[in-house]
């Protein structure tokens, strides 16, 4: 595998500069990137002042645009800047708040120098911040939710935060879709997330939303992203302390639905010139409930039309407790003036008692005449173990010395570890049919483990013309044995059916070439990304293996015309890819009751796809995109029949997928104190293909609106309304029923803004469980999925810190990568 990495990423590098040099040969009469002002902020004496909070604000009404820090040269830079007006503000601690005068883009690029007078009423006490970033922005390829400080985010988890997020969805067997599509990347701090379905759902689920400093739903991402991810990017930022000195934070929280929940968190960091010390952790305790009620039909075709032959009808209630710890800590060092070296390391522990559940399952079965055949209940139990650490060491360096630009190189390495083991206990109690109990154990031990290497360079060829280049490799490695063990009768045998082990590798090498170029009102991006895969799966007791090597090309291109600060246009087309994960590739079986089970598809090929997106933004607020997609063997969730009484659910590829969609948002600010981000997808998506017999050839027209309202009001008061409905739609074989949710809360700031109380209702009208139907020629199948989402919510968050002006700071690594990718 090494020596196949060594040689295949030469190969990747060279086939893309070889294709990108009549493109980089053309570029010679092109030249800074669009919409790019830099500026300084600086003491009456002329001294500079780093980490100053600069904001870009429209000149018309002064709302607040995008934010940066200054530099340890009192230097900031905003990029992807539309045309128009704007003014720029600059805050510090113990300085008074200084304002630019209207300055116009495009234009010069040297942007205003903002000159802070000292403050001699809040040098030795905390500026108050009495304004607050908006809780969703739209940016040129993103929309930025906002969580930290978010009333509603709240002793929540990172998955019902995300739902909640403009277009996102999840369906009953947790498939994230952005905008009606499925075939997501989900990445945190910019680093990939292996799992995929269930598994990454349970993984958010254990990520408490207090830990959230933003999510990025990234639509159109450029050729410097992985071309994983075929419906876009979902990047999740985690929480910074960007205080200077030495400072603390923490909160407590205490929510209730069916069950409790509890998290308390505590945060710390150290600055000083050069280095900069962080640390934090969170633990959580919490219960939880799931109900899946399932009704199913079986029909036999007989003299060319199907006849009902059985009837399933199941109830399963299952409840269960999450019980963790998570803590990262890391520091940032200046090698010197423009070099950086930075480290951070994740864990997640999981003490005693260890996180665990039980279910309940009653199951009756009729014929096709709706007579009794049989009837059985089953207890199950469940205990699990599921440590991981994850780490990264990261790299950057700015040469000043350049005479163009500050070309910037910057550099990752990364690796973690994910243990698993799951103990499982199915008790069946054959109620009519006379036969004895059966008891089913499983054992299962995993290990996945992940290493990767990045390096990204950035250079500007003139002065309105910047290339980016970079290559990484990143290796997959999962490991996973599974034991059932049959008793009945007092006598225990193996269960060679779903007793198996399966290992997987996976090695990715790719390299990527960005040019990018400003002409007047006129901006061009084009990209290109290749990317080699090596995959091989093992099992050892079946020897159903697979490899699989295949090298692709993923283009990117967009342009973006503004004629007027009034209008803008945009454009964009990629190639995208969406690879199955380790888990949907494992043949394991996992057990839902004795006739429903899931299982992983060794056969399942990675779906590619081609997109388009014409989006327009008027008065630099409302935006309307339209987009389409063709899909080439799209990987969909069924639940298909193996017997008269049984189903299993797994992953398969269909032949064809269509889909359209219009995106409108539309940010308001009713009153002063009242704004409300709303969007609305409308969206069509045509399937094509053929499972269990059935021809699948159809489509249907959905859509999604959601608004949410924030209200600032006086001596620290503040209150949160939002609002999602999902109408009904369909993915693959399932059809869903609509759906929605209504959330509020409120929070009051005390102790002089050092702390805040919070009280938030998330579904408050128990609007959310998801109803659906599967279609089959031989087999119909009605779900019902509720989970404990009606939950209220009271939290105590707190500050604490030298309040007192430190001479430097510095950004953090993450912030920095927040930056270059925006």
């Amino acid at each position: 595998m090494k020596n196949y990495f060594y040689s295949a990423l030469p190969r990747v590098t060279w086939c893309l500069v070889a294709g990108l040099l009549p493109l980089l040969a053309a570029s010679g009469a092109l030249a800074q990137n669009p919409g790019i002002t830099t500026g300084r902020v600086q003491t009456e004496a002329g001294a500079p002042i780093d980490y100053a909070t600069v904001t870009l604000h429209r000149a018309a009404d002064s709302t607040l645009l995008k934010t940066e820090f200054s530099d340890a040269r009192g230097e900031y830079r905003f990029e992807q800047v539309a045309a128009g007006k704007y003014r720029v503000s600059a805050a510090q601690v113990g300085y008074n708040r200084a304002w630019s005068t209207v300055f116009e883009l495009p234009g010069s690029s040297a942007g205003p120098t903002l000159t802070l007078r000292v403050n001699a009423a809040t040098q030795l006490k905390e500026v108050q911040v009495v304004g607050q970033k908006p809780l969703y922005e739209r940016l040129a390829d993103r929309t930025v939710v906002n969580v930290e400080g978010s009333t509603l985010a709240t002793g929540n988890s990172t998955l019902e935060v995300l739902s909640r997020a403009p277009g996102v969805t999840v369906d009953a067997n947790d498939n994230l879709a952005l905008r009606g599509r499925q075939g997501l990347l989900v990445m945190i701090d910019g680093k990939r997330q292996p799992m995929t379905g269930a598994e990454l759902a349970d993984y958010l689920r254990a990520l408490p939303a207090d830990q959230l400093k933003s999510i990025e739903l990234i639509t159109s991402p450029p050729a410097k992203y992985d071309a994983q991810g075929s419906a876009g990017i979902i990047d999740i930022k985690l929480k910074k302390d960007q205080r200077q000195g030495t400072n603390g934070s923490g909160n407590v929280s205490y929510g209730r639905g069916q069950f409790g929940r509890f998290t308390t968190s505590a945060a710390g960091n150290h600055r000083q010139p050069g280095l900069n010390l962080f640390a934090s952790t969170t633990y959580t305790r919490r219960s939880n409930l799931g109900i899946r009620n399932t009704y199913r039909r079986f029909y036999e075709t007989r003299d060319g039309q199907p006849e009902l032959v059985g009837v399933a009808d199941q109830r399963n209630t299952q409840t269960g407790s999450d019980h963790f710890l998570i803590w990262r800590a890391g520091a940032d060092v200046d090698l010197s003036k423009n070099t950086r070296l930075g480290g951070v390391v994740t864990g997640f522990a999981v003490p005693n008692p260890r996180p665990g559940g039980s279910s309940s399952n009653t199951s009756y079965f009729y014929d096709g005449g709706g007579q009794l055949t049989d009837y059985y209940t089953a207890q199950g139990t469940g205990l699990g173990y599921n440590p991981n650490i994850t780490a990264n060491l990261n790299f950057k360096h700015v040469f000043a010395a350049a005479k163009v630009g500050k070309p910037e190189l910057t550099a990752d390495l990364d690796y973690a570890r994910y243990y698993t083991h799951r103990l499982q206990s199915l008790t069946t109690f054959n109620e009519q049919a006379g036969r004895p109990p059966t008891l089913l154990n499983g054992d299962q031990t995993g290990e996945l483990v992940i290493q990767a290497a990045k390096v990204d360079y950035t250079q500007a060829l003139r002065e309105k013309t910047t290339l980016e280049a970079g290559a990484k490799a990143s290796r997959v490695f999962s490991d996973n044995d599974i034991l059932f063990l049959n008793t009945q009768e007092g006598i225990t045998t193996v269960d060679e059916g779903r007793t198996n082990r399966f290992r997987y590798d996976e090695l990715i090498s790719a390299a990527y070439v960005n040019l990018s170029h400003t002409a007047g009102k006129l901006n061009l991006q084009a990209g290109l990304r290749g990317e080699q895969t090596h995959a091989t799966g093992e099992q050892v007791v079946a020897a159903d293996n697979f490899r699989r090597d295949y090298y692709q090309l993923f283009p990117t291109a967009s342009v973006k015309y503004t004629p007027s600060a009034v209008h803008e246009w945009t454009a964009a087309l990629s190639r995208r890819i969406n690879r199955p994960s380790y888990r949907q590739l494992n043949p394991f079986r996992f057990v839902v009751d004795p006739t429903t089970t899931g299982k992983g598809n060794p056969e399942l090929r990675p779906e590619t796809s081609y997109n388009l997106e014409v989006a327009h933004t008027f008065q630099q607020k409302f935006t309307a995109t339209l987009s389409y997609s063709l899909t080439q063997d799209p990987i969909t969730d069924v639940a298909q029949p193996e017997s008269r009484t049984s189903t299993v659910s797994m992953y398969v590829n269909l032949n064809r997928q269509h889909y359209g969609a219009l995106t409108l948002t539309a940010p308001l600010t009713p009153a002063k104190w009242w704004n409300v981000y709303n969007n609305a997808v409308f969206f069509y998506i045509h399937y094509q293909g053929t499972l269990a017999n059935t021809a699948l050839n159809r489509g249907q027209g959905a859509f999604t609106l959601s608004s949410n309202s924030t209200f600032t009001f006086g001596k620290g008061w503040g209150a949160e309304l939002s609002g999602n409905y999902y109408s009904r739609q369909r993915v693959g074989f399932f059809l869903f029923q609509d759906y929605g949710q209504l959330n509020l809360g409120v929070q009051k700031a005390l102790w002089d803004r050092k702390a805040t109380l919070k009280l938030a209702a998330t579904d408050v009208l128990l609007t959310t469980p998801l109803r659906a139907r599967s279609n089959y020629n031989n087999y119909q199948e009605d779900l019902y999925l509720r989970r404990d989402s009606r939950v209220v919510t009271l939290s105590l968050g707190w500050r604490l810190g030298n309040d007192k002006l430190t001479s430097t700071t510095r950004r953090s690594g993450a912030e920095d990568e927040k930056r270059r990718a925006q």
